[in-house]
């Protein structure tokens, strides 16, 4: 069975599942980059998540070929599928990001 959790960060939800086959936890890459971005508005979170992929995809970054979709509650209220990233992804994600908030959240690792 799959468990779900919350994480925050700078008081900034960050939704995780819980993979048994796997054994590891997946992020949500919107709530990343909303948190990354600084970002409240989703669909201009979700705007930046789709252009950012498109241009780290045209570049070959592993970011990309290590996202997978899983289903989790969005913000609407369903489980929808959405674009989720392991540990290792998360800090590879976060290095594309030149913001001083970027590189805390790699440093911290407390999500």
């Amino acid at each position: 069975m799959n468990k779900v959790s919350i994480r925050f960060f700078d008081d900034r939800e960050v939704r995780a599942i819980w993979d048994d086959e796997q054994n590891k936890w997946w992020f949500s890459v919107l709530d990343i980059v909303a948190v990354l971005t600084d970002q409240d508005d989703y669909t201009k979170t979700r705007n930046y998540w789709k252009y950012l992929k498109a241009k780290l995809k045209k570049e070959n970054s592993e970011v990309v070929s290590a996202t997978t979709q899983l289903k989790i509650l969005a913000p609407d209220g369903k489980k929808r599928l959405t674009d989720m990233l392991d540990y290792d992804g998360i800090i590879a994600l976060g290095k594309t990001f030149p913001a001083t908030k970027a590189n805390r959240f790699i440093i911290s690792g407390k999500w």
